[in-house]
């Protein structure tokens, strides 16, 4: 696939680089609205006991919506905030579709911890072709077209060459469920890969963790039981384009709807699956699909 279209037999070509700006821009406008807000106090809904959302989110997401619309009327959407309000997640299919969360980290963003972002990503025939991450407090910027490389407010970056899983840092989070066994199973994995690695972040967003990997700040990072496929889209072609590989966290390949993910570079990806592998596992938690 070439890095300047993707061609999708439903809608056909789609310019990938106007895609690109498009998603920047709405990125950066909703980016605006999450500085404006950040240090303000916040209108707090629980999805869950520890699942937040504010206003701010659903205000993002309608922004950004609203400007790929207009540029991209053919496409489908898929946001985490209009998936909660249905109450459940559409399917992925070959169309074009744009993957959205307004805002990654929004327990970060309710605390005022600064590791928040928004994320917008591309799928054409399943397969993510632009990726935008916009932390807007660095004001750090990390963008992928397929084909095209990685990139952090322009610059090229690449996946760490660390080779020995010792050597590693390694970050994964907590998650929002809290029942006893998938409490356990979560605790049991990072017992396990803290004592095979340097050590072990939880830094509160899946998306700048991908992107962490990706920039070579961290060397690994995985979750299981995250929100859905806006909050990897983006990161994981960010991450691939940067050299960074994909998978699933106990083996096998990634699925961008699994819920599950593992991204490292090249030398650390399967070591990290085997150690993940031997942990607990909770039936609450999503399992690899077949």
């Amino acid at each position: 696939m070439a890095a300047a279209e993707a061609r999708s037999a439903a809608s056909g070509p789609v310019d990938l680089q106007q895609a690109l700006q498009v998603a920047t821009d709405a990125a950066r406008a909703a980016g605006a609205l999450i500085v404006k807000t950040f240090n303000e106090s916040k209108h707090v809904y629980h999805k869950g006991k520890v699942d937040l959302v504010t206003e701010t989110d659903q205000q993002c997401e309608a922004l950004i919506f609203k400007a790929l619309r207009s540029a991209f009327p053919e496409c489908s959407f898929i946001g985490e905030e209009g998936s909660a309000a249905q109450g459940y997640t559409s399917d992925l299919t070959d169309a074009p579709t744009w993957l959205v969360d307004p805002v990654d980290g929004t327990t970060n963003f309710v605390h005022r911890q600064p590791y928040v972002c928004v994320c917008i990503g591309l799928a054409v025939n399943k397969e993510v072709v632009v990726g935008v991450v916009l932390n807007p407090i660095s004001d750090e910027l990390f963008t992928a077209v397929r084909g095209g490389g990685a990139h952090r407010n322009g610059i090229p970056i690449h996946v760490t060459d660390t080779a020995e899983i010792g050597c590693a840092l390694i970050a994964t989070e907590v998650g929002v469920t809290r029942d006893v066994m998938t409490v356990a199973a979560l605790f049991d994995r990072i017992s396990r890969v803290a004592a095979a690695t340097r050590g072990i972040r939880c830094l509160g967003s899946c998306a700048l963790n991908l992107c962490g990997v990706a920039m070579g700040r961290l060397d690994a990072f995985y979750e299981i039981g995250f929100g859905g496929p806006w909050d990897v889209a983006a990161a994981a072609l960010i991450l691939e384009e940067a050299g960074g590989q994909l998978g699933d966290p106990a083996g096998g390949p990634f699925d961008i709807m699994g819920r599950r993910v593992l991204g490292a570079n090249g030398h650390l990806r399967d070591q990290l699956a085997q150690i993940i592998a031997q942990a607990q596992t909770s039936p609450a938690e999503p399992q690899p699909r077949a």
